[in-house]
């Protein structure tokens, strides 16, 4: 990846922030956008700038357009250029159903598909005005393909998400640009130990068919083999650790 620029989404820390320091061991440059202040990143940029790299921070909402066309412009304008895109950015939400505001259902929808809707956009415009390809991966969910109970609307939000990139896919091949997805289990990040309380967390593992959580450098470097697989477009691959397999009797 040396010579190459990416942008990840939600990059502060946990699976953005793993995804952006493993772009950059491979020798690409990075543009991370967060809703967190700069300080709360300041690990992942360290990361990144003891491998010899350069990153750019952009304090960004999202679910804004105009902070995903931002994102597209600090790149071209610090770096010259745009070729991988990681649209991570992501909120939980556990409600249910019949509980569930439509205010708060929209919320998911904004985090989850149109931040990635925005970013993808502005980036492909981009990679095919510079030409030689590109990169687009999208963070899914194993609830994309399963209905778990209480999150309707996360559910149904990476499922689009999923279909929207399929979709990117067919439409983008001419340029040599590539969409992907990956639906990861249940990674132990710092979202996660929000959501759920660091107890669940810590016990949670065990119950698994792998016998623990995924760590977010595990899906960092599923990231990477997307945007470098030439050959790969339109899928989704599961980093799950057998999480959505029947369970041995």
């Amino acid at each position: 990846m040396a010579g190459r620029v990416a942008i990840v989404t939600g990059g502060a820390r946990g699976i953005g922030g793993a995804s952006a320091i493993e772009f950059a061991s491979r020798g690409a440059d990075v543009v991370i956008g967060d809703i967190l202040p700069r300080e709360k990143a300041a690990e992942t940029i360290g990361k990144i700038e003891a491998l010899g790299r350069r990153v750019a921070y952009l304090e960004s909402d999202v679910r804004e357009q105009n902070a995903n066309v931002a994102l597209v412009d600090a790149a071209v304008q610090q770096f010259g250029r745009v070729d991988y895109v990681l649209c991570n950015a992501g909120s939980g939400l556990r409600r249910p159903f019949v509980e569930l505001e439509a205010a708060d259902a929209r919320r998911i929808f904004d985090i989850i598909f149109w931040a990635g809707y925005y970013l993808s956009q502005a980036a492909a415009k981009r990679m095919i005005e510079q030409g030689g390809g590109g990169s687009i991966v999208f963070i899914s969910s194993v609830h994309s393909v399963r209905g778990y109970a209480n999150a309707v609307a996360y559910n149904a939000a990476k499922a689009a998400v999923n279909h929207m990139a399929r979709t990117i896919a067919l439409e983008l091949a001419p340029h040599k640009i590539r969409a992907n997805w990956i639906e990861p289990g249940w990674i132990d990040t710092p979202g996660e130990r929000i959501l759920f309380g660091d107890k669940m967390v810590d016990e949670g593992g065990q119950h698994l068919l792998w016998g623990r959580l995924g760590k977010p450098e595990e899906i960092g470097q599923g990231v990477a083999y997307l945007c470098e697989a030439d050959y790969v477009t339109g899928y989704g691959l599961r980093i799950d650790g057998g999480y959505t397999l029947p369970r041995p009797s």
